[in-house]
């Protein structure tokens, strides 16, 4: 039988886990639970200790992404669940995950519905990355951002190297087991309103989640991002001899910047593909 470990990464999140953590112990009493204390000043560690839960303290904040992976080092189980210490996420819902994994997966993700959406804009935004995600896999993803998963302990360590420090680990995990041919499943879940004040600051994280449109093309395939660009860099250049052809006769700098930049921009994918490919390789 395979042993469980359930991560939790938690900041300031003593209002949460007090309440939490019991039910997590009282459903899952077998299971190894860690919470990834990241630099809070809350009492966190005494709260763990009364629950006879584990705690791991860091002096500092390090981000969400690098207690994912502490924990992810530390935790002895087979399966590994990530569960959000805000109180979003219901301890009861890790029974589905685990059955959905028992299908053959080897990760699984709880799906929050739009009603789950941290506000209109944080919906909208995820739902432009899971369109994006999908376009690019071929496969649905119905919610790349979620923090709530079930993953086999073995695969998920092969992707601790590309993990982020900050918060879009579960974009890098997604898309890491899409590439390497590992299967994911999706499973609807409802997540509460979280307990106390979010860490995420609109200017600063909207400007990051931006560029994680960019780490999903070159997390799976970048030729599949620098090649369209390359392409309207070139009918850029074409479009522009047209005109100037028409117009002065001639030949400008112009387009043969623009047709510079698109074999520049082809061969810069080219490059990225292949590092791509090593960084997946398993004896990398």
């Amino acid at each position: 039988m395979n042993r469980l470990s359930i991560i939790l990464p938690a900041k300031n999140e003593a209002p949460a886990l007090t309440e939490l953590l019991p039910r997590l112990r009282a459903i899952h009493s077998d299971a190894e639970i860690i919470v990834v204390d990241d630099g809070s000043t809350d009492g966190t560690p005494e709260i763990c200790a009364r629950s006879n839960v584990k705690c791991l303290t860091s002096p500092y904040s390090m981000g969400n992404g690098a207690a994912i992976k502490r924990g992810a080092r530390a935790a002895t189980g087979d399966i590994l669940i990530f569960m959000d210490g805000d109180g979003q996420h219901d301890p009861v819902d890790v029974a589905r995950l685990l059955g959905k994994l028992e299908e053959g997966y080897d990760m699984v993700v709880g799906a929050r519905d739009w009603g789950s959406q941290a506000g209109v804009g944080r919906g909208i935004a995820n739902t432009l990355y899971n369109w994006l995600a999908s376009r690019m896999t071929g496969h649905l993803i119905a919610d790349l951002t979620s923090g709530f998963r079930a993953a086999r302990a073995d695969k998920f360590r092969e992707f601790l190297h590309l993990l982020p420090n900050g918060f879009s680990y579960p974009t890098t995990s997604t898309m890491a087991f899409f590439r390497s041919a590992y299967p994911v499943a999706y499973v609807p879940i409802k997540a509460a309103q979280r307990v106390g004040k979010s860490h995420i600051k609109p200017i600063r994280d909207g400007i990051r989640f931006l560029l994680i449109i960019f780490k999903i093309a070159t997390l799976y395939s970048p030729l599949k991002l620098f090649v369209p660009t390359s392409v309207v860099f070139f009918l850029l250049g074409c479009g522009n001899y047209a005109w100037t052809f028409l117009h002065d006769g001639r030949l400008t700098n112009g387009s043969t910047l623009l047709w510079s930049a698109a074999v520049i921009v082809f061969l810069i994918g080219l490059v990225s593909e292949q590092i791509t490919a090593l960084t997946y390789r398993k004896d990398a």
